[in-house]
């Protein structure tokens, strides 16, 4: 395995690999947490709607009765569970929420985890899941944007004011504060469009892309480089969380992590299911991953 490129699991297929209850999901942090994986991801639906095949990154992986935890509150368990491991959204439908809600409840999940929270976010791609959230799905990009400002100034400053098209409040008090100096790391998904690589410059640590080859992965990376010399910021402090390639064959996808980190990529994503068929595979699949740090 390359040097400096760090390892993280998506927990997905709950179903399958949890369904016996929260004691195996916490068992199996502890054992990330254990043999040295960097950082465990959860992904988030607040619902599953019933057009799947609008998902924009070619099948949607599980069926419509999958279930999906709410990923901040099982991100709180898991960090209660575990000393050591990042914990990460991969990524929250921030729009969702409202930036009060946003910013309050992140700052707790990284006071409460010791500052070990990585925010991936995205603006999601089913209108009927904001629909039965009571939030428009139009406009929901430029409530991203505010939304995380809103956030980084009520993590930075109180009393804390903000005015936007879509959010503004005076002289409020948002405690506590993150752990982490600065405010929490935000990772942006989606594809490094010009608009996608402006926000991160602005506002990113990093980029989720949900997927794609070298090809594609190599013109984003120097894209987002770009955004970030425009935006006055060092272009080598992008972090890439990118998708393992070879679809379940992990000696392939562990082969292939230099090319990876070659291109730029910081931070390697295995999903879980991807790898691990059945309840008892989770274990070897864990310590496996480990035993291949360097």
């Amino acid at each position: 395995m390359s040097e400096g490129i760090a390892l993280s699991v998506t927990v997905s297929g709950v179903s399958r690999l949890f369904g016996a209850g929260p004691d195996a999901l916490l068992e199996a942090a502890r054992i990330a947490d254990a043999v040295g994986i960097d950082q465990l991801a959860f992904p988030d639906h607040l619902a599953i709607g019933p057009r799947t095949d609008r998902y924009p990154y070619g099948r949607f992986p599980f069926g419509a009765d999958e279930p999906w935890l709410e990923p901040l509150t099982a991100m709180a368990a898991v960090a209660a569970a575990t000393r050591r491991l990042r914990i990460a959204s991969a990524v929250l439908v921030a729009p969702l929420r409202p930036a009060l809600v946003l910013a309050k409840t992140l700052a707790t999940l990284d006071w409460l985890s010791d500052g070990r929270l990585d925010l991936g976010v995205g603006v999601g791609w089913q209108p009927e899941e904001f629909d039965g959230a009571g939030v428009r799905f139009r406009g929901r990009g430029a409530r991203l944007d505010d939304s995380l400002r809103a956030c980084r100034v009520l993590w930075r400053d109180a009393p804390a004011s903000f005015e936007s098209a879509t959010v503004r409040f005076r002289d409020l008090r948002c405690l506590p504060r993150p752990r982490q100096p600065g405010g929490i790391p935000i990772w942006f998904g989606g594809a490094a469009s010009p608009r996608n690589a402006a926000r991160i410059a602005e506002l990113g640590a990093g980029w989720m892309p949900v997927s794609g080859g070298e090809a594609e992965l190599g013109q984003g990376i120097a894209a987002l480089r770009e955004a970030f010399a425009r935006a006055g910021r060092d272009p080598a402090s992008l972090g890439v969380r990118a998708p393992v390639p070879a679809e379940g064959d992990l000696s392939r996808c562990l082969a292939a992590l230099p090319a990876l980190a070659g291109l730029g990529v910081t931070v390697a994503a295995f999903p879980l299911a991807r790898f691990a068929r059945a309840p008892g595979e989770v274990r070897p699949f864990l310590e496996r991953l480990g035993r291949a740090r360097p």
